[in-house]
């Protein structure tokens, strides 16, 4: 378990999830507007179907480890989103893609290094058709779901445990838009 926060209790406001803005933490994974399928991607299986790479390292293998593929069922958090630890991978990236229907999630991340300060957390609301690849080293709440659902989970295992884990103290609140 990594320290624990001591700074006073902070009310978050997220913003929607652009490839800009959640540059410094990753990658968004979606395919490109309708308008652009058929400059980007790569024609397949016989013109029947456009290839998009979105990632070309997930960064899965570091000490050994190999990339794991799972589903996670998650409950709509209720509101407000109270905020409880940040973690982070360092020998590997995390991946949360939704599945089915649109399901939004949101996400607070801070830059890889020591504890995050409050000042270096960011909030994203995903619209429910992105998902997100999580840089090794970034610091991200564990998912929060909107809106109730599956979401595909890419990591890293390995012998070597991967997850440190730092509480932030009570009373941080997530604020959506809107």
């Amino acid at each position: 378990m990594g320290p624990a926060m001591t700074e006073p209790a902070l009310r978050f406001t997220a913003q929607p999830l652009t490839d800009a803005a959640f540059a410094p933490f990753g990658r968004v994974l979606q395919a490109p507007p309708e308008a652009d399928h058929a400059a980007a991607g790569e024609s397949i299986n016989a013109g029947t179907a456009r290839r998009f790479e979105l990632l070309a390292d997930a960064a899965l293998t570091a000490a050994g480890g190999r990339p794991v593929i799972s589903l996670s069922r998650a409950c709509a958090r209720p509101r407000p989103l109270v905020l409880t630890e940040v973690e982070r991978h360092v020998l590997g990236s995390q991946s949360f893609v939704p599945l089915g229907a649109p399901r939004r999630f949101a996400l607070v991340v801070a830059p890889p290094g020591p504890a995050p300060r409050p000042a270096e957390l960011r909030a994203f609301v995903s619209d429910g058709t992105q998902g997100v690849w999580l840089a090794p080293g970034t610091w991200h709440h564990p998912l929060l779901a909107l809106d109730a659902g599956d979401f595909l989970v890419i990591e890293r295992r390995g012998a070597e445990v991967d997850c440190e884990v730092c509480p932030l103290p009570p009373g941080w609140v997530l604020a959506l838009p809107g």
